[in-house]
């Protein structure tokens, strides 16, 4: 009897553990985040926005790859279009870094919300496109701003603030307390984030700090989820 009741707790304290981390289940929630704008803090819903009519529609050969990859019987509310033909596909892996998908960037959201000190969501473009549009809780760090340069000084400094980067009195870097930061740009074309995570890991930044979000914002924006214009500090 003994046996059998510890043996189901010991399921059930799994079974915990295994929903406590269910990313999965991610995509099924509205997830409540904070967005620092400018002097001021405004809560964001990131959620799915699909339309009732698309959950009933069966997906099939002749449904999905029809001309522009949609049936023209599909509703409007069902399609996206988008241009597929800009730049070369990045390789899956790059650097080392690991890669992640979009239940990964919620799961870092959620964490960077409880663990503002220690995880951080980058958004590598440039200053324009993250002005434009950008995943919410995402900070700005274009890739061209990241190496030292004199005239840019401020911002250089920006970036070490943010990533939590100590400048010792010898002008070397001390990365003990650098954030996990997920990196991402357009999209899988794009090397916006590549070339930001290469002059990272030029200053010396852990590997093992760095994601990278392959999929960027067209990735975000294909799957439904939410996206904000950004508002530079």
């Amino acid at each position: 009897m003994k046996m059998i009741f510890s043996t189901a707790l010991f399921f059930l304290f799994n079974c915990s553990l295994l929903s406590a981390v269910n990313i999965v289940a991610l995509q099924y929630q509205d997830i409540e985040v904070t967005h620092h704008f400018n002097d001021k803090s405004k809560k964001v819903i990131i959620q799915r926005h699909i339309d009732p009519k698309c959950l009933d529609l069966a997906i099939s050969h002749d449904t999905v790859f029809q001309g522009n990859y949609a049936n023209k019987n599909v509703p409007n509310e069902c399609k996206k279009t988008f241009i597929t033909t800009l730049g070369a596909i990045l390789p899956l892996e790059m650097e080392h870094i690991k890669t992640v998908s979009e239940l990964e960037v919620l799961h870092h959201i959620k964490k960077s919300q409880k663990e503002p000190n220690k995880y951080i969501l980058i958004d590598s473009r440039k200053s324009e496109w993250y002005e434009n549009s950008t995943i919410p809780t995402a900070i700005n760090l274009p890739y061209t701003n990241i190496q030292y340069d004199e005239d840019f000084e401020e911002e250089y400094n920006y970036l070490l603030k943010v990533l939590n980067i100590k400048k010792l009195l010898t002008n070397k870097l001390d990365f003990s307390n650098a954030k996990i930061a997920v990196m991402f740009c357009n999209g899988l074309w794009c090397a916006q984030s590549k070339r930001a995570i290469k002059e990272l890991l030029n200053m010396g930044y852990p590997k093992e700090k760095l994601l990278w979000y392959r999929g960027g914002l067209q990735d975000w924006k294909i799957v439904g989820f939410t996206t904000i214009r950004g508002d530079l500090k």
